[in-house]
């Protein structure tokens, strides 16, 4: 607390405040928006019945069954390394209201990761469970994908300073915006053959809140190179580049080995194409355009999966017509669908 600075951060990093949060005094037009939009979008796994599924999983194929738990591994450990980092982030950054975004994040990082355990502990037995919450030690294209991360977020949190706090950014964006959504589309084509219903209905309350931080950290990266423009250079635009490309194609690999063309409705021609089209448009977002891949299309490739990640919560749940009390972050807000 500093009884001689303003209640408004004269920066979102490095800057003076007296850390005292009042939302009709921020600095940033967007952080109150974003804060309320998050917190109507609270949600918990136990508003959700498993009592479907339970009688579906064992119906599975055993390549759904092995694709299904190593997916779900997958995002609980990427979910704990958010948790982590956005903790992190929280202490670096001087501007209160984006302070106390990034502790809602950390916390809707918490929900997801009990997600995951709400929908194994209703599928399998515990062993089983332990078992899945152990791939990321042996998988080893597993393995590959999590230290790419982890490798990029360790100079910020061993050394956090402008520059490692933007490139830490690029791979917050990676992981959150690129790295689930070939587990996403898995979950997906499942309800669309009406398998896993509920396990799908909760992908998608993550998928929405997923957007939201993404969005967030583009923000924030934007900020910051404002405020730091002589961080704003070519050099930094190409790590970014060179990153999301080593990202996609790591992701390709993780599609090749859990999904290839082992899965009824996802080639793995289509899901290679989902993954580049992901990749630019979350390099578009940092504001590098579609340079990761520029031969990849800019239209979302897969198609169908659109009536998935455009469920209105507000009204109905799109899978079980169960009534929500969630708003929608539909297209016109985020603007993922084309470049």
């Amino acid at each position: 607390m500093d009884v001689n600075a303003p209640n408004k951060s004269t920066g979102i990093i490095n800057g003076s405040t007296s850390n005292v949060l009042n939302w009709d005094d921020v600095a940033h037009a967007w952080s109150y928006p974003k804060y309320k939009k998050m917190l109507s979008n609270f949600w918990t796994p136990f508003e959700i019945s498993m009592t479907n599924d339970v009688k579906e999983y064992p119906r599975l194929s055993e390549t759904e069954k092995d694709a299904f738990l190593k997916i779900i591994g997958l995002l609980a450990l990427l979910d704990s390394i958010q948790s982590d980092y956005a903790g992190k982030v929280a202490d670096y950054i001087t501007d209160s209201s984006i302070n106390a975004l990034m502790i809602m994040l950390a916390q809707q990082e918490v929900i997801h990761n009990h997600s995951y355990s709400y929908v194994l502990s209703s599928l399998v037995p515990k062993e089983k469970q332990n078992e899945v919450f152990e791939y990321w030690r042996s998988d080893e294209t597993l393995r590959d994908r999590n230290d790419f991360v982890t490798s990029g977020y360790k100079d910020f949190a061993e050394n956090p300073n402008v520059e490692n706090f933007l490139k830490s950014i690029v791979y917050d964006v990676i992981l959150e915006g690129l790295f689930f959504y070939s587990g996403f589309a898995f979950f997906y084509n499942l309800a669309r053959n009406q398998k896993m219903v509920a396990t799908s209905t909760m992908i998608n309350y993550i998928n929405r809140d997923e957007q939201i931080h993404v969005d967030l950290f583009v923000k924030i990266y934007r900020q910051v190179l404002a405020e730091n423009p002589e961080q704003d250079t070519p050099e930094l635009r190409q790590f970014a580049i060179e990153t999301f490309r080593k990202a996609a194609e790591l992701e390709i690999e993780w599609g090749r080995s859990i999904i290839g063309n082992k899965i009824d409705g996802i080639s793995m021609d289509e899901l290679e194409d989902y993954i580049k089209f992901y990749a630019n448009v979350r390099c578009n977002q940092l504001g590098y355009g579609h340079e990761a891949f520029p031969e990849a299309s800019r239209k979302n490739p897969m198609k169908w999966i659109k009536a998935y990640e455009e469920v209105d919560l507000g009204k109905s749940d799109f899978f079980e017509q169960k009534s929500r009390q969630y708003t929608k972050v539909n297209n016109v807000d985020n603007g993922f669908d084309d470049l």
